[in-house]
């Protein structure tokens, strides 16, 4: 992404969703688009549009933000170590865009590899699964088809 068009797609964005990409901020808890979302598709970052996660490994946390178990493409976060607000954690970003995402923790499903990608809502769009083509992320249509 170049950095004319990270601009505009950062001009584009509403109040909350420049804070929390922008400003590293956090958005209130389970008052957020995809808290409660259970639709299939793939989150992507609301700026660079690089993909993130999918709604296969979304789980409920009961955390108030959207919880997933792992990345759909691992080379599209960035773990930095975060010592804000006197807590360690490890926050999490998009590669491309540098956007914030919000932080990765160690209490999520042992059987899915034990991670917990707590995610703020206004950092992802989200593709439903029957426009990924359409989007230009057809890819990814084979995560939902059932093996069989």
């Amino acid at each position: 992404m170049n950095n004319v068009s990270k601009k505009q797609a950062i001009l584009a964005l509403n109040a909350m969703q420049r804070y929390v990409t922008q400003q590293d901020g956090t958005e209130p808890p389970f008052d957020n688009e995809f808290n409660s979302h259970k639709a299939e598709g793939l989150y992507v970052d609301i700026v660079s549009g690089e993909p993130l996660f999918s709604s296969l490994d979304k789980f409920d946390s009961r955390c108030g933000w959207p919880s997933f178990s792992k990345p759909v493409e691992p080379n599209n976060i960035v773990e930095k170590a975060d010592n804000s607000y006197g807590m360690h954690r490890t926050e999490v970003r998009s590669a491309d865009a540098d956007s914030h995402l919000g932080h990765v923790f160690n209490d999520g499903p042992k059987a899915a590899g034990g991670l917990r990608y707590c995610i703020n809502s206004a950092a992802l769009r989200f593709i439903p699964k029957n426009e990924l083509e359409k989007e230009g992320y057809g890819q990814y249509l084979k995560l939902f088809t059932k093996q069989k």
